[in-house]
C-alpha cells in the first residue's frame, strides 16, 4: 500500500509546492485535483493542481519528471462534480470534464481517476439509475478505451439543506454498488472507498471490503464521529452534520487497526490517501499542513503494528 493524501486541502500551493510538502512528510503518493479553473461551489472543491485544459506535452513532461524526482507517485486524479445533475448543462459540462481527467490520466501515466456518479437529489434510486444508464457507460467505455481505471466515492453528498432529500451521489450503498457493477461490467468500473461514510450512516465498513475487493481502485482515509447524544436528539432523519463530523484519521471512531488488518487480509495493495475535512485544523495554511503532518505519524504507528502482527503470524507458520 501507499499511503497518500488527497491534494484539495491544500489549495494555496502550486502543483510543485505540493509534491515538495508530500516529499517532505514522507508521503509516497498524492491524489491531485483536477476542477475546472474557476470559483469553488462547495467546500473542498475547486481545487486545480493540474489544469487540464492546458495540458500539453511540456506540462506532462515536468509534472513527470518532477514527482520522479521528488520520489512521488500521483496515484490518481481527482474531480467530483454531479453529472447527473438535474440541470442538463451543468450535467453536460461535468460529463465533458470528466473526460477531460480521464483523457490527462492517460497522458500522465497515472491511468487512474476518482469521482462521483452523481444523482438527481429529488428523484428515487430507480428513477435515477435511468439516468446512470443514459451517461455513465459512455463514460466507462471512453475510459476503457484509454486504459484509465474510474474509482467512485461513496460519499452520499447529502449533509445539508440543499442537498436534501436524496443527496447527490447516487453510489452510496453495497446494494447500489452490486447493481452498478452489473449493469456495467468493466474491469475499469471501480470504488474510491471512504469508510467513514458508512460509518456515519451506522453501516458495517468492514464487511464490504471483503465482497468488493475487486473493485477497490482507490481508498480515502477519513475518520468520522457520531454524536450519540445529537443523534438521540434528531434521529438518522436529519441532515447528517447534525449529528456527525468528520475528524483525521484517529480523532473519530473508525477502527483503523482492524480496517488496515483488513486491507492486509484481502491484499490490498494500491494507494490509501488521506483526505481531510476537519474543520478543526481549517484555520489557516499551517493548520492544514499540520493535520497531514498528524495523519501521517499516526497511520504509520497503525502500518507498522500491522506489518509486526503479519510478521508475527508468518514465522509462526
Amino acid at each position: 500500500m501507499k499511503l497518500g493524501f488527497v491534494s484539495a486541502i491544500l489549495p494555496e500551493l502550486s502543483f510543485e509546492e505540493l509534491i515538495d510538502y508530500a516529499a517532505e512528510l514522507k508521503y509516497r503518493c498524492v491524489e491531485v485535483c483536477c476542477w475546472p479553473v474557476g470559483k469553488a461551489e462547495r467546500r473542498y472543491a475547486g481545487v486545480t493542481h493540474i489544469d487540464v485544459d492546458s495540458l500539453d506535452v511540456n506540462k506532462i513532461n515536468h509534472i513527470n519528471q518532477y514527482v520522479e524526482q521528488k520520489k512521488i507517485t500521483i496515484s490518481a486524479l481527482g474531480y467530483y462534480p454531479n453529472p447527473l445533475d438535474p440541470d442538463m448543462e451543468k450535467g453536460a459540462f461535468y460529463i465533458q470534464h470528466i473526460k477531460k481527467v480521464i483523457e490527462a490520466s492517460a497522458k500522465l501515466g497515472v491511468n487512474r481517476i476518482n469521482t462521483f456518479i452523481g444523482r438527481d437529489k429529488n428523484r428515487s434510486v430507480d428513477e435515477n439509475f435511468e439516468l446512470f444508464r443514459q451517461v455513465w457507460p459512455d463514460i466507462i467505455k471512453y475510459a476503457e478505451d484509454r486504459n484509465v481505471k474510474v474509482g467512485i466515492e461513496n460519499c452520499p453528498m447529502i449533509f445539508t439543506k440543499d442537498e436534501w432529500p436524496g443527496g447527490n451521489n447516487l453510489a452510496t450503498t453495497p446494494v447500489i454498488w452490486r447493481r452498478m457493477f452489473s449493469e456495467i461490467d468493466s474491469g475499469f468500473f471501480g470504488l474510491n472507498y471512504d469508510p467513514s461514510h458508512l460509518l456515519w450512516q451506522q453501516m458495517d465498513y468492514i464487511r464490504p471490503l471483503y465482497e468488493f475487493k475487486d473493485k477497490l481502485f482507490h481508498i480515502h482515509l477519513k475518520d468520522a464521529r457520531v454524536y450519540p447524544e445529537k443523534l438521540d436528539e434528531v434521529g438518522i432523519m436529519a441532515y447528517p452534520l447534525e449529528f456527525h463530523t468528520p475528524k483525521l484519521p484517529g480523532l473519530g471512531d473508525i477502527d483503523w487497526r482492524k480496517f488496515f488488518s483488513t486491507l492486509n487480509d484481502i491484499r490490498y495493495e494500491g494507494p490509501v490517501c488521506v483526505e481531510v475535512e476537519d474543520k478543526a485544523y481549517e484555520s489557516t495554511l499551517e493548520a492544514r499542513k499540520y493535520s497531514l503532518d498528524l495523519c501521517k505519524r499516526f497511520l504509520d504507528t497503525i502500518v507498522r503494528s500491522e506489518e509486526r502482527r503479519v510478521g508475527k503470524e508468518c514465522r509462526s507458520r
